[in-house]
């Protein structure tokens, strides 16, 4: 069973930074890509970010030029580092990983922007 561990949430003043962590217990290149999505309170869940097997990553347009996706091959891990947060990136975040027709989540780890 695959399983994907997210980190590093918390609370940050707007302006600020944080960087998760998604651990996954495969080799992430089994993987045609590894992404962030987040649901924010009363909303629905929403892509964040991406990147697949060959290093391409995608980005939503309100994270577009904030947020950047990585990747440590060596330790199967993919981060987001999240610059100049806004209240309104105040959500929980999911890290997921998909092959083909399957998708596996993550638990969620909680991002809350306030002041």
């Amino acid at each position: 069973q695959v399983q994907l561990v997210e980190s590093g949430g918390g609370l940050v003043q707007p302006g600020g930074s944080l960087k998760l962590s998604c651990a996954v217990s495969e080799n992430i290149f089994n993987f045609n890509a590894i992404s962030w999505h987040r649901r924010a309170p009363g909303k629905e869940r929403d892509f964040v970010a991406s990147i697949n097997v060959g290093g391409r990553m995608d980005y939503s347009d309100p994270v577009k030029g904030r947020f950047i996706i990585s990747r440590d091959n060596t330790k199967n891990t993919v981060y987001l580092q999240m610059n100049n947060l806004k209240s309104e990136d105040t959500a929980v975040y999911y890290c997921s990983a998909n092959i083909l027709s399957r998708r596996y989540w993550g638990q969620g780890t909680q991002v809350t922007v306030s002041s």
